[in-house]
């Protein structure tokens, strides 16, 4: 079993966190844990960390499932697992892909599964993986994975799992009321949302006009040139604001359930590496997606349910930084109740759009399983690609592909150069990513 000292070296952390080592603790030791802190606080370490621990490696059947409620966040377990380099096999499993692929994928039973709801119920009722040796299950935003729409499915995943000796339940808001049928029993709570320390600066900015998309580009030009998610209620809102920055020579980048899962994954690709300095959600991506410390956040749309906003928010000012969270309001709308009357009017001033990214990012058809590494992306790009250290930057390694991000002034000249070379002992296409 590879230390926890190992582990965190392999994920470049030097050490835990207070809540993470508290939660650790309250894991190793208690049958039921209720672990409650703010978004980007480093709860997946602290529950996987733990459930590592407490895995059998001389058992050959599933150990371990993660129920999740949503796709990003399954995949965004999934490769944190990966990264620490355990030795045990982990598989994530969701809609939106080919059931047929997850049969093939779980021949071989992993010691853990994450999943979500719709998913996991699925493959018990196939039987396509044994339940006898699966002793610890986690609610990972249990909040979101109980609540209406999801409870059928939560209710028939756990009444099938007889051999639990564990739950671990985590959520980012307050706990809500947990069913019966979760077996629940005396859990140990932890609970980091009081402790929160971040800095988070609340204003609203004021529109004269009800579709507000005119204030909303005023008010990126007041922000500047800096990282942030433009929240929206709906997808069809997304594609109207979407569209008016487009004409606005503003690039962003889209993000909500009605997209491709391919398209999805792409434009938080592109977010992560500076390629989008902006990206248009719906609140799937106010939880557990894997995105880089935002500088603000705007509320296009306020959320029908303060659990939302709260999310929402959870995207800046994450542990010790600041941010600000913006709320575009009609003059003539009435605030929720849930927004302080009191809050404070941002004065916005007039200043240019925000200069355009300076990276572009490229498609490289090889990856993981091709045995290429993030040092051989580097080393051709490089070497062949003429690019020097400060024009190559974030290099994200898939199963069967990987993206890296370059100067965008030489993308042409480095697509050029790379494209139909080989990469150890394949030969890659490379293309921009549009």
């Amino acid at each position: 079993m590879k230390s926890t000292q190992a582990i965190l070296k392999a994920l470049g952390i030097e050490r835990l966190n207070p809540m993470q080592e508290e939660a650790k603790l309250a894991i190793d030791s208690s049958a039921n844990v209720v672990l409650l802190s703010p978004t980007g606080t480093g709860k997946t370490l602290a529950f996987v960390l733990p459930i590592v621990a407490n895995l059998d490696s001389e058992c050959k059947e599933v150990q371990s499932l993660i129920l999740v409620p949503s796709r990003e966040l399954a995949i965004q377990i999934e490769q944190v697992l990966r990264n620490m380099g355990t030795g045990y096999k982990v598989n994530a499993v969701y809609g939106g892909r080919a059931f047929a692929k997850d049969k093939v994928e779980l021949q071989h039973n992993p010691a853990i599964i994450i999943g979500t709801p719709g998913r996991i119920a699925d493959h018990l009722r196939r039987g396509t993986f044994s339940v006898d040796k699966l002793k610890i299950v986690v609610l990972d935003e249990f909040d979101k994975s109980l609540e209406v729409g999801f409870e059928v499915e939560m209710k028939a995943i756990l009444e099938s799992l007889p051999a639990i000796e564990k739950r671990i339940l985590t959520s980012a808001t307050s706990a809500i009321p947990v069913p019966s049928f979760v077996q629940l029993t005396a859990p140990l709570y932890i609970n980091y949302l009081e402790s929160n320390t971040s800095k988070l600066g609340l204003r609203m900015v004021m529109s004269p006009d009800k579709d507000k998309l005119e204030t909303l580009v005023k008010l990126l030009c007041h922000v500047g040139d800096q990282p942030g998610i433009i929240f929206c209620n709906y997808k069809e809102t997304i594609q109207r604001v979407s569209d008016f920055l487009t004409t606005h020579q503003i690039s962003h980048g889209c993000f909500y359930g009605g997209l491709e899962q391919k398209d999805r994954e792409r434009a938080l690709i592109k977010f992560r590496n500076g390629t989008y300095q902006l990206i248009i959600a719906t609140d799937l991506a106010a939880r557990g997606i894997d995105i880089p410390e935002l500088k603000f956040i705007v509320h296009y749309q306020l959320p029908l349910k303060a659990e939302e906003f709260t999310h929402r928010n959870g995207r800046t000012a994450r542990m010790n930084a600041t941010g600000t969270a913006y709320m575009l309001q009609w003059v003539d709308e009435k605030a929720p109740e849930f927004i302080a009357a009191d809050t404070p009017i941002e004065i916005l001033e007039e200043k240019p759009v925000p200069m355009p990214s300076k990276w572009c990012t490229l498609f490289i058809s090889g990856g993981r399983k091709d045995k290429i590494s993030k040092g051989d992306i580097a080393g051709v790009c490089f070497k062949q690609g003429k690019l020097k250290k400060e024009e190559v930057g974030v290099i994200e390694l898939k199963q069967d592909c990987a993206f890296v991000s370059v100067s965008k002034s030489k993308a042409k000249r480095v697509v050029s150069a790379l494209n139909n070379t080989r990469l150890k002992k394949k030969k890659v296409r490379v293309t921009i990513l549009e």
